[in-house]
């Protein structure tokens, strides 16, 4: 699942769209072994953020592209932030709005 605002925005399809082809088709690639293989898929694909935020890493070229995400009712996953990682680290303001958007998602869409 997407996050999608309350206006209907979708910040990761949106960042998604904004790639060139090939970026683009293999963040879509890694989405769907995501989604495949669940909570099972481990490093060098995905790693911890900061619980319950997870990140998906796809290397393109030179770019380092992660996308933010978490699992909701154990396997259900909602994509909830995309960006190009610039540095060792994540920016804290990217954490921050990662964690913004699921408690925005819990509180509309509920459960764990």
């Amino acid at each position: 699942m997407y996050y999608k605002t309350t206006r209907g925005d979708c910040p990761v399809l949106e960042f998604i769209d904004s790639l060139d082809e090939k970026a683009a088709i293999k963040v879509l690639a890694f989405i769907e072994l995501l989604k495949e293989k669940g909570p099972q898929l481990l490093r060098p694909y995905t790693d911890h953020v900061r619980e319950p935020i997870r990140e998906l890493h796809v290397q393109v070229a030179h770019k380092s592209i992660r996308t933010l995400y978490f699992f909701m009712k154990g396997t259900d996953i909602v994509l909830i932030h995309s960006l190009f990682k610039k540095s060792n680290a994540l920016k804290e303001t990217d954490i921050r709005l990662a964690e913004a958007r699921r408690v925005d998602w819990m509180n509309r869409f509920g459960g764990e």
